[in-house]
């Protein structure tokens, strides 16, 4: 169960930061809402993840696996555009959070 609430938890992260950019600054109601809710919720299922995975192991995952996806979010939705150098960063990333999945005993599977 820990992971299924990592995963909501990251999917809520990437939902309320994707609304943020929408809400121009909290000047629109309904992603300022949606905002406000997803970052609840995530952090709510982040803390049920915490009762059972190791914190750090935890947030390495819900940051870089968010970042990830916020950046993917950024350049399909908001035409935002990644160069090499953020394309290969997001690599490491992902590659440093597969390390941590396949070969930490830290993470707790």
């Amino acid at each position: 169960m820990s992971y299924l609430y990592l995963g909501v938890a990251i999917v809520a992260e990437v939902i309320a930061t994707s609304a943020l950019k929408a809400s121009d600054g909290f000047s629109r109601p309904l992603p300022s809402i949606v905002t406000i809710g997803g970052y609840a919720l995530a952090f709510w299922c982040l803390s049920l993840t915490m009762r059972t995975l190791p914190t750090g192991i935890v947030y390495a995952i819900w940051s870089g696996v968010g970042i990830v996806l916020i950046s993917a979010v950024g350049w399909i939705w908001f035409k935002q555009t990644l160069d090499l150098a953020a394309l290969l960063g997001m690599g490491l990333i992902i590659a440093g959070v597969l390390v941590i999945n396949l070969f930490s005993g830290s993470a707790g599977h």
